[in-house]
């Protein structure tokens, strides 16, 4: 098995497939004992998460020689709550610096950041990201001034290798962000990367109120879901206020791709923006891994051009190999839209290497193994990701699609059931539904869950390729096709990932009427 996965995890799932019965599990319960031992080693310390390759990996935190760092997120000591997400973002543009120096390895945003609000030793925190390093700090918001404590510690023997404290003025944040960066660098011994006298810290703007609304809008962005909306507006205000600042145009773009995919608006009104935010960010910032991720995105939702999202894609992993949502947004598109599922398998696994606390990239593992036709693995993964987050709706998803293609029905239900109860009456997770109840037997509950579906329709978008897909589950063919053909003419985006390798619209592909839209997808098209 590939080595990117745990090796406490590949050992409980090489005993889910064991050939010889009598060394398989027993009863589900034995596994799901496994994967609970499993989350509290971790979480305790004694198993490392990480198994890939890289300085310090399965290695005790000390081996690295000062090779390998994390940031944890600096505590906000400002009087307002709000100002959370700004010295979050001063900690992920340290780890955006860091990563530009040579011979230092950098844990992931999402992992780093999992810690955040939780007591827990940094000789923890170090052996769960396989580090010798860890950085902490604080920051503290004061009208226009400003305060960042910062220290440097090492893990082998718990001492201070570098700490500092900077009072400046707001109009000075990167730059004090760049002489952290910098002390790290002097103090393990490691060098930038190319031109040593270019700033680590380029925050892309100098308009310091466009730099906080885009932290803001990131922070937001990654919380999906209700936070989108906010994180719409703003991206639209720091684009506004600094019209060259190209990571917030990619921020843009991002956010107009996913009002699209989770289903807020029809795709016209938010994909044609989506592309051309990501066209600006991509001619402001050629060098960006974001901008040409946000652009490849909008080439697969909005134009359905394969060609040219695979080469922003390439050239976003290029820029920035470690860029874990250009990673997994990758893989999912090889294995949806091009049906190279190893290749897209490897890319998902090669995210979880690069973040391994997060649950977002290890439920996005878990899709993988299971469009690779290797949902028993993909069931352990999935469980895995729900304990890493038990929030993740995405996680929680993918658990549950996990145990439906292994014929679970009534566990998948229950796990559908009460994701349902965590998001609301969402469509996409009412049409899994519709498609467990109809396998399971369940015609009835299947037949109900469609016409809430098309109730919802009636006043407000409902992605198309959902309502073809939960048509298809309860015997509605015609109305199957009708759903599916709408689907095609507004260039629903779900549509061009889901039809033709998604396991949950074989039925959709089992109808003769349904491969002329197949083939016309076949073609570059465009959204405007």
């Amino acid at each position: 098995m590939n080595r990117e996965v745990p090796a406490e995890l590949e050992r409980i799932i090489n005993k889910a497939l064991e050939k010889d019965r009598n060394l398989r599990y027993q009863h589900a319960s034995e596994m799901r004992a496994d994967l609970q031992r499993l989350k509290r080693d971790t979480e305790s310390g004694r198993s490392a998460v990480a198994t890939g390759s890289g300085a310090g990996v399965g290695k005790s935190p000390s081996s690295g020689r000062h090779s390998s760092i994390a940031v944890l997120p600096f505590t906000n000591l400002s009087s307002d709550p709000a100002d959370e997400y700004f010295s979050d973002g001063i900690s992920e543009e340290i780890i955006n610096a860091l990563a530009k120096l040579e011979g230092l390895r950098v844990a992931a945003r999402t992992s780093s950041f999992s810690f955040k609000g939780r007591a827990v030793e940094i000789t923890e925190i170090a052996r769960k990201l396989s580090v010798s390093t860890v950085l902490e700090g604080s920051v503290r918001k004061a009208g226009h001034r400003i305060r960042i404590t910062a220290q440097l510690v090492n893990v082998a023997d718990g001492f201070q290798l570098w700490s500092e404290r900077y009072d400046r003025e707001m109009e000075d944040i990167f730059a004090v962000q760049d002489e952290i960066a910098r002390s790290i660098a002097d103090r393990l011994k490691v060098t930038l990367k190319g031109d040593q006298h270019q700033p680590l810290v380029n925050a892309g703007t100098d308009n310091l109120e466009a730099y906080q609304l885009y932290l803001k809008g990131r922070a937001l962005l990654y919380q999906r879901g209700r936070g989108l909306p906010r994180s719409l507006e703003c991206f639209k205000r720091a684009v506004a206020l600094d019209e060259k600042y190209a990571l917030a145009w990619a921020g843009l773009a991002d956010t107009y791709s996913m009002f699209a995919w989770y289903g807020f608006v029809r795709p016209q009104a938010s994909l044609p923006h989506a592309k051309e935010a990501a066209t600006r960010a991509v001619a402001l910032g050629p060098s960006l891994a974001e901008a040409h991720n946000a652009l490849a995105q909008a080439y697969s939702f909005c134009d359905w051009d394969w060609s040219n999202a695979e080469r922003e894609f390439l050239r976003a992993l290029e820029l920035n190999p470690r860029y874990v949502q250009a990673r997994v947004w990758y893989g999912w598109y090889l294995q949806t839209v091009g049906g190279r599922f190893e290749e897209g398998l490897a890319h998902a696994k090669q995210a979880v290497e690069c973040d391994p606390l997060s649950g977002y990239a290890t439920a996005n593992l878990a899709a993988a193994y299971a469009f690779a036709g290797r949902s028993t693995e993909g069931l352990v993964v999935a469980q895995h990701a729900v304990d890493l987050d038990p929030e993740s709706i995405f996680a929680h998803l993918w658990l549950a699609y996990t145990l439906y293609f292994q014929g679970r029905f009534e566990e998948s239900v229950a796990v559908g059931e009460a994701a349902l109860g965590m998001l609301g009456r969402n469509p996409l997770f009412m049409t899994f539904l519709a498609l467990a109840y109809a396998d399971w037997g369940k015609l009835a509950e299947a037949k109900a869950l469609y016409t809430e579906l098309l109730a919802r329709a009636a006043r407000e978008y409902v992605s198309p390729t959902l309502l073809a897909t939960s048509a298809a589950a309860v015997g509605e063919r015609d109305e199957a096709m009708q759903h599916a053909r709408e689907a095609y003419a507004i260039r629903d985006p779900q549509l061009n990932h889901m039809a033709k390798h998604w396991p949950g619209t074989k039925r959709l592909r089992e109808d003769s009427r349904f491969t002329e839209i197949l083939a016309g997808m076949g073609s570059e098209t465009s959204c405007r």
